[in-house]
């Protein structure tokens, strides 16, 4: 058992916490900065920069590296666990994320014939960082307290809130360096981010958060069943699989849809959205921070409502349509934009509010069904079984980036890219339509062979609420 650190407290919070809080969001500023410019550099044209690529190679190389965001940290958990403990784990992480932003941020000239290779392997090196890094930060804050300790649930409110402002900074700051300098210095103010990040624990985390996270987690927990025979699952448990594997499929689409923004949607923005507001154009990849916004904005609001409604608060089921139909509202936003102002001749050019309603209603969404994941994975799964159920749940959300990046890539170029658009928000907007309806008429069903653990809705305080809306770990982390 790894002992508490000593080193005092702040706003009644460890201070451990605030450094965590920092690390991650400079590390999210890097990774968001990064995303936000990712697609807009690779169809940029070669005399901007570019790597002039077709609209749908770049958002199908797009899926495939948000995929493997998802995928690898269910290999750097592993090796956190069993060899390198947390602590170590994100330094290393954080120094191949930050060596990947750099490389990325090589100029054409100094590579020249080389320049995707070189690309190639930045994108590999933030891949294998990020599965060191992301899934354990988020352990080490629930670790900074005791079992029992009421203040965790405002703890976590904290550290999410430092993932969100990570997130909005990083597309506004590097988006901007992008558009008045060039897309290499954009890499490299996200890349600026990283190292922030790593210093800070580096040079702070011995003294603010202990013991904390060295020790491999496999030798702190040495105490393993005394039989060592495998029970087999009972009918109550087999029952709650089924619902983690039906809301893990719905999952898919609603992940599908939402993880359009770094793609498609970003694309749009870039070409077919009129960005002037009073004579300075807005940079596309700054849309990129509107979900993280909206986040901080509308997470203490959605938490009120669900307080106000107390016993009438939705189970997860139906949270899990309402989402769907949020993400249904956002297509729908963008067809009612294609249809109104597409009819004129020339280069199509909406107004940029329709994007932002498009974000708004996907960031509610995002409100509705994010907390919601892995609390049930953890509520649900057998305990022996946990782990697999949890990586089974980021094996979907893998799936679905790389669905999103295979739909987006149907955009085409050019005039036909309009009809392609409407085609698809129709397509996507309809499939989370049926989806809502079919996860609504299940609810009833999934609830029952949850067997209680969806509860009956006992007194929740504000803030363990908002820490739940807040805890967006399958898109943020």
């Amino acid at each position: 058992m790894s002992s508490l650190p000593k080193a005092g407290e702040f706003l009644g919070h460890p201070k451990g916490l605030f450094l965590l809080f920092g690390t991650e969001m400079w590390e999210r500023f890097g990774y968001y900065g990064m995303r936000a410019i990712l697609v807009l550099y690779l169809v940029a044209m070669t005399k901007d920069g570019g790597f002039g690529w077709s609209n749908a190679d770049a958002l199908s190389l797009y899926g495939t590296f948000t995929m493997a965001v998802y995928l690898t940290p269910l290999f750097g958990g592993w090796l956190a666990d069993n060899v390198l403990g947390q602590r170590k784990a994100i330094i290393i992480g954080g120094i191949l994320m930050a060596l990947g932003h750099f490389i990325m941020g090589i100029p054409h000239s100094v590579v020249a014939g080389m320049q995707e290779n070189v690309f190639y392997l930045g994108l590999a090196l933030l891949c294998l960082g990020n599965g060191l890094f992301k899934p354990n930060i988020s352990t080490m804050v629930g670790d900074l307290y005791n079992e029992g300790d009421k203040r965790r649930d405002g703890a976590f409110t904290i550290f999410y809130m430092g993932i969100n402002i990570g997130g909005a900074l990083g597309p506004l700051v590097a988006g901007y360096v992008a558009a008045v300098v060039n897309w290499q210095a954009g890499f490299i103010a996200a890349g600026v981010g990283m190292v922030i990040s790593v210093i800070m624990q580096m040079l702070l985390s011995k003294k603010y958060l202990g013991d904390i996270g060295v020790v491999p987690a496999a030798k702190l927990s040495q105490a393993q069943s005394a039989t060592g025979t495998k029970e087999p699952l009972t009918r109550i448990e087999k029952d709650r699989i089924k619902v983690i594997f039906t809301m893990s499929v719905f999952s898919i689409i609603f992940w599908m849809g939402f993880e359009q923004a770094g793609g498609l949607m970003n694309l749009f923005a870039n070409d077919y959205t009129d960005r002037m507001l009073m004579g300075f154009e807005i940079p596309a990849s700054w849309f990129q921070s509107l979900n993280s916004l909206f986040i901080i904005i509308f997470a203490p609001l959605v938490a009120m409502v669900w307080l106000k409604l107390d016993k009438r608060e939705p189970n997860s089921p139906v949270k899990f349509a309402m989402a769907l139909v949020f993400l249904a509202l956002g297509f729908l936003t963008m067809m009612l934009a294609l249809i109104t102002e597409g009819s004129g001749e020339g280069s199509l050019q909406i107004s940029m509010m329709w994007l932002v309603l498009f974000y708004l209603f996907h960031t509610l969404g995002e409100l509705c069904l994010s907390p919601i994941g892995l609390s049930m994975v953890s509520k649900l799964a057998p305990l022996r079984l946990a782990s697999l159920l949890m990586g089974i749940w980021f094996l979907c959300t893998a799936i679905a980036n790389k669905i999103a990046g295979f739909v987006g890539s149907f955009l085409g170029e050019g005039q036909e890219a309009m009809n392609n658009a409407m085609s698809i928000f129709i397509g996507l907007g309809a499939t989370a339509l049926i989806s809502a309806a079919t996860m609504y008429m299940l609810s009833d069903r999934l609830v029952e062979w949850m067997h209680g653990a969806e509860g009956s809705h006992e007194p929740h305080t504000q803030e363990h609420i908002l820490a739940e809306e807040l805890e967006i770990s399958a898109t943020k982390q």
